[in-house]
């Protein structure tokens, strides 16, 4: 693989969020996301168990979508849900923000939701002798005006979460340049910029990363890597 195909995969999170998505459409993936060294596949938590299998002993880790679409469950189930994941084989997890709490300026309740999400993943991860599990909280910016960005942006590093996302990419809401600039700037160092939602060619993921995004997520990642443009480049 060139290095430039290489260097770009490890900033690619490839998604397929599809209640309906047979056993062999996550298999599928997962083999083609192993072959190109992919940072992740992101999946729902019931098809958590399949992409583990395939993707077991290689560098690609399996990503758990918990409170898809809206975040609108409780945090009991989204825990639950969680839980459940990684003993499935999760080694990530992306929580989707409370969309409806968010869009009301429901604070409090978002803060508590996130804040008692990152304490109990943590410590379930540890107490299993998991390792490291990467946390996003997914905030759904296409929904939000720009304060109300800012205001997620403090409670998420509060929470202390790895990443920040746009969306989960499934139909709610583009990524724009100008919501990736305002995460990275709003946020520290320490927490990256995941962009999702609408990434469809290699001249997007680079616009993102050029706005601040170190992580990106698309259900194209795979034929993004196998595009002839960047074959060429390569």
């Amino acid at each position: 693989m060139a290095h430039r195909t290489l260097e770009l995969a490890k900033t690619l999170d490839q998604t397929l969020l599809d209640p309906a998505a047979s056993s062999g459409d996550i298999e599928d993936v997962c083999r083609r996301a192993r072959a190109l060294h992919l940072v992740s596949v992101c999946v729902l938590p019931a098809h958590v168990r399949i992409a583990a299998e395939e993707l077991r002993g290689c560098d690609v880790k399996v990503c758990a979508v918990v409170g898809f679409p809206s975040g609108a469950a409780s945090a009991r189930t989204k825990v639950a849900e969680a839980e459940e994941a990684l003993a499935d084989g999760a080694r990530a997890l992306e929580f989707v923000v409370n969309q409806r709490a968010m869009r009301s300026g429901d604070v409090r309740l978002v803060r508590d939701d996130l804040v008692s999400f990152v304490r109990t993943m943590r410590m379930r991860s540890a107490n299993g002798g998991r390792g490291v599990v990467v946390l996003n909280a997914v905030i759904g910016t296409a929904q939000l005006p720009d304060n109300f960005k800012q205001l997620a942006c403090k409670i998420i590093e509060r929470a202390e979460f790895d990443f920040a996302q746009t969306a989960t990419g499934n139909d709610d809401g583009m990524a724009t340049i100008h919501d990736v600039e305002l995460l990275r700037e709003y946020l520290p160092e320490g927490v990256g910029v995941k962009a999702c939602g609408g990434i469809e060619t290699i001249e997007d993921v680079q616009a993102m990363t050029n706005a601040g995004a170190s992580r990106i997520g698309s259900a194209l990642a795979v034929e993004l890597l196998q595009s002839p443009e960047l074959v060429r480049a390569s």
